[in-house]
């Protein structure tokens, strides 16, 4: 299972960002990645300032949303409805992308059910609900 830690998937970040701006060479991942931060033009200064940003902590409850955080749930929500598991997330996920005429906003709206899914998970120490999950998607 792949399990990086917080820096590791921050520098896969910065070097895609770093890649992007120098036109380089990036792998399939790094292209999927590189949509969902192109969607977000809000960390692109943040994304070209490593040795700022690399230590950097979020904190919820001082409203802070960990960018790196985001983008990775949304490379996970890609994930998902490419090989549609849980089953059914593909066609939620283009029920909501219809229905928001956006991609984005579908991803957004996912991206919710699978934070709280996760925290649940958390939460309860157990395995991660794959069908309250989608639940979650449907009532979207």
């Amino acid at each position: 299972m792949f399990n990086p830690s917080r820096d590791e998937v921050r520098r896969f970040f910065f070097d895609l960002w770093r890649k992007h701006r120098a036109n380089a060479v990036m792998t399939p991942l790094e292209l999927q990645a590189l949509d969902w931060v192109l969607e977000h033009p809000e960390y692109h200064a943040l994304l070209a300032d490593p040795e700022k940003n690399l230590a950097r902590d979020y904190l919820p409850e001082f409203g802070d949303i960990n960018p790196f955080l985001h983008l990775s749930l949304h490379l996970t929500v890609t994930e998902q409805v490419s090989i549609d598991q849980p089953p059914g997330i593909r066609t939620e996920f283009e029920r909501l992308a219809h229905q928001h005429g956006s991609l984005h906003e579908a991803a957004h709206e996912v991206l919710e059910c699978l934070g709280e899914m996760v925290w649940q998970a958390q939460r309860e120490g157990g395995a991660p609900d794959g069908a309250a999950y989608l639940e979650c998607v449907k009532r979207k």
